[in-house]
């Protein structure tokens, strides 16, 4: 599968997967992300091929996420069974990258969100620069963090994953580092030479040494903070911490909170404590997102957080439930086993 919003080819010993929708902030479509993982299968074969390398075109994103709009159309239309497929496929690849046999490299610069983490943060090698911008905003468009996010997040130092879920803060590059959603920190200019560098060679090495220390981020001086505010089993227990704090830093995050699902809040605190611990990998992770990502049409807050974020653009969303009350049973039920629904991770027929 071809598609002309990314641009695939060989460069010496590497792969290249360039991302070519700038103007549209290189947002993933369906097309664009089966024709990374038909690349991927084959390359993974490929004697010729040392490494792989993705980047995009442009300077404000790598990529700001998936494109959303005819999963919105097709998902008002009633039919539910398009975004079943969109994501049981797209988290397919999300696995093949993370467990991909070969160095995979990322040039994440300016925004990376969403489904863009998804091709990018499962990589073995992951690049960030001065404007880099990674967050999962899930929980804002009454989704949750998925496309293996969930798992980055309970992999982060402390509670700082069930911070990032909850408000969905963007990292600068420092901060990505420190929060297991990068691992180099290399100045945007020096890119072109590295790429180089890594095409001739067909060998990772060149990045250690072309690293730098990264610029200081918010999150190691805010963490102790964040480790007891964010505590709570449940995300009533963490709104409770963040309520009868007095602070600045409990004030901004409720702020930010407010704006979000609270199903899809409750649900991302659940997956994050259940991948939590060395028996979580991606395949877990993914088919925990999975149970809630089926369901989200039907029975979740994506159609209206959509609405209110995409479509109308009045940032006014009228969420099932309310912050007062948080839907405890509701998010236990988004999360049930889909028994025969669930996730295969193996390819279907594309005529099916």
């Amino acid at each position: 599968m071809t598609s002309p919003d990314i641009h695939i080819r060989k460069d010496g010993r590497a792969g290249r997967i360039t991302l070519n929708r700038p103007k549209a902030l290189n947002a993933l479509t369906y097309e664009m992300a089966m024709a990374i993982e038909e690349t991927l299968d084959a390359w993974a074969q490929d004697d010729a091929i040392s490494l792989v390398i993705i980047d995009a075109e442009g300077d404000k994103a790598f990529c700001a996420g998936g494109d959303i709009q005819k999963l919105y159309e097709t998902g008002r239309a009633g039919d539910f069974a398009y975004g079943q497929r969109f994501w049981a496929d797209e988290y397919r690849l999300n696995a093949l990258i993370a467990e991909f046999p070969k160095p995979y490299v990322a040039f994440m610069q300016g925004f990376n969100m969403g489904g863009g983490v998804g091709i990018s943060c499962h990589g073995s090698h992951r690049i960030v620069c001065d404007n880099s911008q990674i967050s999962m905003p899930e929980c804002g468009i009454g989704l949750v963090p998925d496309v293996g996010g969930s798992l980055l997040l309970a992999r982060a130092p402390g509670r700082v994953g069930e911070y990032l879920a909850l408000t969905t803060t963007r990292m600068g590059p420092g901060d990505a580092i420190f929060a297991g959603f990068a691992d180099s920190y290399i100045p945007n200019d020096e890119w072109p030479a590295l790429i180089a560098t890594l095409c001739e060679s067909g060998s990772p090495t060149a990045i250690q040494e072309a690293a730098r220390t990264p610029p200081d981020g918010d999150l190691p001086d805010q963490r102790a903070k964040i480790d007891t505010l964010f505590a709570g089993d449940t995300l009533l227990d963490i709104l409770n911490a963040l309520r009868h704090d007095q602070g600045d830093f409990a004030s901004k995050a409720l702020k930010s909170i407010s704006r979000n699902s609270p199903l899809s809040m409750a649900c991302a605190v659940e997956m994050i404590h259940r991948l939590r611990g060395p028996s979580a990998d991606i395949r877990r992770a993914l088919d925990l997102e999975y149970r809630y990502t089926f369901r989200a049409m039907e029975h979740g807050d994506f159609l209206e957080g959509v609405r209110a974020a995409v479509i109308d653009k009045d940032r006014s969303p009228n969420w099932q439930h309310d912050l007062d009350t948080p839907p405890t049973m509701a998010a236990a039920q988004m999360l049930m086993p889909l028994k025969e629904n669930g996730l295969t991770l193996e390819k279907k027929d594309a005529t099916a």
